[in-house]
């Protein structure tokens, strides 16, 4: 009954209704055997700690190796657990109204290394803290259900944030490092407390159909961040959060610089959401080189910055051909920044000399209403940002000002642009000046 129950999602899953997808760069798979967490003792009351449970049926799949891989079926209830790691060839199923809860016992969190290309944790010198759900060096692997539920119980980890009692960097809730052929799909994760979705030194990649949740306030919760990996595909996602609501990355400073993993080939499409801070962001840790990232289909609310491109003096790295298409805004701090002053560094090691190329970004078809500055474009004197191309864009403000577009060291195009841009972007739009502008 179980095995029917879940090819019946299955292959709810699998249907698309007619619209542009890239989610075929990893087909969903049925697994050979499912085994459901109650088999190892598990407790969903929301009050038993089932960290061992979790281990002990992902030890099975490990071990016993089934051609074809193995389901892990979390059936409704409210499963309280520590970190734990998952592993190769297998499915984590959560049904419908089932709740995979943090527990909120930060002193027993296990710490883990600094990613080699940040240096140390994001947050404070040294280790980090391991996510709620983890996984390094895999191949295959699918986090999906009926819509079942992450819940980081975060906010004991955002006092400490505000406190500034943090002895280390904060978990995120989900984080696969090293990991190829990944599906992250039909599930909730909220209240995170700190990135929700990272995957870093990753490829082949789709998450789509997952809804991120978290406070306006909660600090750095960010939604999905592509760090220094390829073939990533985000689609038909919601998510509302403390901060940026997908963010591209890929190393920080000297250390990603040295580490040289760029990210590339990433899609973001049919997105929706709300944010203090960006709806889709590339940077700031920029060091290991971002291209060939594809933005469409967006609609945001309520948020600070649309579209947001930033990086800093000693980054290092490149920025180049990002292509923003067919965007919807509603009340906006600044409808699209592009920056060369945003992030902080990791230590006193960084070269101020290294700093990033930013050339051939596209942005077009971007409307919006009651936004208050429709442009930021700052560059860096020792490296001009080129090829900015803008092309059918309309800001509704919310008063005129005398300089709507605030631009320095920037060179592009403009066309059909109000309010009218910066003079800086006065050369013609077309093809022999805006690679991707077709």
């Amino acid at each position: 009954m179980l095995q029917r129950l879940v090819l019946l999602v299955f292959l709810l899953l699998q249907c698309v209704v007619g619209e542009e997808t890239c989610s075929g760069i990893v087909p969903m798979k049925m697994r050979a055997e499912t085994i459901s967490i109650v088999d190892f003792g598990g407790v969903g009351d929301g009050r038993t700690l089932n960290t061992k449970a979790f281990e002990e049926a992902i030890y099975r799949i490990e071990h016993l190796n089934r051609p074809g891989g193995t389901l892990l079926y979390v059936p409704a209830g409210v499963w309280l657990t520590g970190a734990f790691n998952l592993t190769s060839y297998m499915t984590l199923f959560l049904a419908k109204g089932a709740v995979i809860r943090a527990t909120q016992d930060a002193e027993s969190w296990p710490l883990i290394d600094p990613l080699p290309s940040y240096g140390r944790g994001r947050e404070k010198p040294g280790g980090r803290y391991m996510s709620l759900i983890h996984g390094d060096g895999l191949n295959d692997v699918i986090i999906t259900g009926d819509n079942g539920t992450i819940d980081g119980q975060g906010d004991v980890w955002w006092n400490m944030w505000r406190q500034r009692t943090l002895p280390f960097t904060r978990p995120h809730l989900l984080e696969l490092m090293h990991t190829t052929e990944i599906i992250i799909s039909n599930v909730v994760f909220q209240n995170s407390p700190f990135w929700n979705i990272h995957p870093v030194y990753c490829s082949n990649v789709v998450i789509n159909n997952v809804t991120i949740l978290a406070p306006r306030d909660s600090p750095n919760t960010d939604g999905i961040d592509p760090d220094s990996s390829s073939n990533v595909c985000i689609e038909d996602n919601y998510i509302s959060t403390g901060d940026d609501l997908v963010a591209v990355k890929s190393g920080w400073d000297e250390y990603g610089i040295a580490y040289g993993r760029p990210s590339s080939g990433i899609t973001i499409r049919r997105l929706t959401g709300s944010s203090p801070f960006a709806g889709v962001a590339v940077g700031s840790e920029t060091s290991g080189g971002i291209e060939n990232v594809i933005v469409e289909h967006v609609n945001l609310s309520n948020t600070g910055f649309g579209i947001h491109i930033k990086t800093n003096e000693g980054r290092g790295g490149y920025i180049r051909n990002i292509t923003v298409t067919d965007v919807n805004m509603n009340v906006v701090r600044i409808g699209i920044k592009i920056a060369g002053n945003v992030g902080d560094h990791p230590d006193q090691k960084f070269d101020p000399k290294a700093v990033p190329v930013v050339d051939g970004l596209t942005v077009k078809d971007v409307w919006g209403d009651n936004v208050q500055l429709p442009g930021l474009i700052q560059g860096l004197k020792n490296s001009p940002f080129t090829r900015i191309c803008l092309s059918n864009i309309k800001f509704e403000v919310v008063r005129v000002q005398e300089v709507p577009w605030k631009c320095a060291d920037v060179t592009g195009s403009a066309s059909e642009v109000e309010p009218s841009p910066c003079t800086e972007l006065a050369t013609p739009y077309g093809p022999n000046l805006c690679a991707n502008a077709v």
